[in-house]
């Protein structure tokens, strides 16, 4: 939240060396008194919304919030990996929250410019549904990660407003997402109603919205507010069952059944934007100007590929949740324990890291896979939760539990027999739905259940050591307690490491 005076000199700046499909009128980016008067400027302004993204979800975040959970566990260096961070030590923490917080000052600004410029009514209003939505999107990671955070929806345009927005203390997540779930309502059914593959030059449209607002309304446990934007997207996508399972792979970029997608690209030599997952999801290792893997060949993923510890499915999910010879179609997708009939040296109770995640000739660690954050699986999923929340008619529950079982092959669910019961499957079933898309930390600690379930099943000693119920968001970095004026504070961590940390 620092240094926001003359944000538009540096956000042009960066402007000209992003890849960008729009083309721009440069020649009127000289002040901010004569920005946004054109529907080109103001889609080059949004454009700067996305730019954050690119390196808050990397490697580090998947495993903050993947890999650090119940099924999936990763023994590497990366110090977010045996969750030894603390407000003086944030690790991935210090990038979510800046690059959170550069989002929602790029939205705020943005979305204030496009209200004030000459454009007509009709050509702002999609414009500022995706300023909208991305600025929800934002504080609904810095919620989830952190909890608690400073809400804020004004345009940095002075110091005055710098330094009271600099002095917030945390704010109620609850709040702030009612808030957002209301600004959302309000504009996203003016919107095209179309799915996300559907929009221009995959930007963010109504169906990212209808997500957030049942995301956010599910962590406030508003039971029938998520039920009434999941059904919008039900009129949007359709059956589940006419999306290949095969589009799950982060290789098939921005395919009908995807609500949100981090955008990558890789060509080499030429303009790309990557990032670096890939590196830490490959069978290794990899023999020296071959394309053998653990003693496989493995054409596809090339012989110019990084491979860096990589991340294992703990006993709890691959014994127990999707095994190998459990019928499961995603199973192989998931998780490799052969290749083309080929057995790996060195798997035998735990496989690698399945396809859904490796990149095609990864080109040492650039890796243009893009990656999927949500999809409409995940929506009827939510759908069969909350009407298991509510206890009211179990039947629905279980008929969209199923659609997903059915698709992977797996069958009905059995009979009903207790909410508990049916709740504890639709758990393991977004374990093995959602599995690598950047929620399932998320999941455990919205159900109240992260500490115990990971601390029961994770396959990393060093984490199991480390691990605390404070851990279930991360820390404030303490630089910005201290520049807030110790308005910010860890009280959850101070309870455990005292207030030194």
């Amino acid at each position: 939240m620092k240094k926001r005076k003359n944000w538009l000199i540096a956000l042009l700046s960066m402007f000209a060396l992003a890849s960008c499909s729009l083309e721009e009128d440069t020649s009127s980016f000289s002040t901010p008194d004569n920005f946004y008067q054109t529907k080109a400027q103001c889609l080059s302004a949004l454009n700067s919304c996305y730019i954050p993204l690119n390196g808050t979800y990397n490697y580090t975040l998947f495993i903050a919030t993947e890999a650090c959970t119940d099924i999936m566990y990763i023994n590497s260096g990366t110090l977010d990996s045996r969750l030894d961070i603390s407000p003086a030590k944030p690790r991935h923490g210090e990038t979510v929250w800046t690059n959170g917080y550069k989002g929602v000052m790029y939205c705020n600004a943005t979305i204030n410019g496009i209200e004030n410029s000459p454009l007509t009514e009709e050509e702002k209003l999609p414009l500022l549904g995706e300023g909208k939505i991305m600025r929800a999107f934002y504080y609904y990671l810095l919620t989830s990660f952190f909890g608690d955070v400073p809400f804020y929806t004004e345009h940095v345009a002075d110091v005055e407003t710098q330094q009271k927005i600099g002095r917030l203390g945390r704010m109620s997540a609850v709040e702030t997402r009612e808030y957002l779930i209301k600004e959302l309502l309000e504009i996203v059914p003016l919107m095209d109603q179309v799915r996300s593959s559907e929009v221009d030059a995959n930007r963010t449209g109504a169906a990212t919205g209808w997500m957030l607002i049942a995301k956010m309304a599910m962590w406030n446990k508003e039971w029938g507010t998520a039920i009434d934007a999941i059904s919008k997207l039900e009129e949007i996508y359709g059956a589940l069952d006419q999306y290949p399972l095969s589009d799950v792979m982060f290789r098939n970029k921005n395919t009908p059944e995807s609500i949100f997608e981090i955008q990558h690209s890789y060509v080499a030599g030429g303009l790309n934007y990557t990032s670096n997952l890939a590196s830490i999801c490959m069978p290794i290792t990899r023999r020296s100007g071959t394309c053998e893997y653990d003693g496989v060949e493995i054409p596809e993923l090339g012989d110019k590929s990084t491979c860096w510890t990589p991340w294992r499915p703990t006993a709890y999910f691959c014994q127990n949740l999707q095994t190998k010879i459990g019928g499961d179609l995603r199973a192989k997708y998931n998780m490799a324990w052969e290749y083309n009939g080929h057995a790996f040296k060195s798997v035998s109770t735990a496989p690698w890291p399945g396809p859904k995640f490796w990149c095609p000739y990864l080109d040492s660690s650039r890796d243009g896979n893009n990656y999927k954050i949500f999809r409409y699986a995940d929506t009827l999923l939510m759908k069969a939760e909350c009407y298991c929340q509510l206890e009211q008619d179990p039947d629905i529950a279980i008929k969209y539990l199923n659609m997903t079982r059915n698709r992977a092959g797996i069958g009905d669910y059995p009979k009903f027999r207790t909410w508990a019961r049916l709740m504890d499957e639709i758990q393991k079933e977004r374990g093995r739905e959602l599995i690598g898309e950047f929620q399932r930390k998320f999941d455990l600690v919205r159900w109240g259940i992260w500490y115990t379930q990971t601390y029961e099943n994770t396959g990393s000693s060093s984490l199991k050591e480390n691990i605390r119920p404070c851990h279930e968001y991360y820390p404030i970095p303490d630089t910005q307690v201290v520049y807030s004026g110790y308005a910010l504070d860890n009280k959850a961590y101070e309870a455990y490491y005292g207030s030194n940390q």
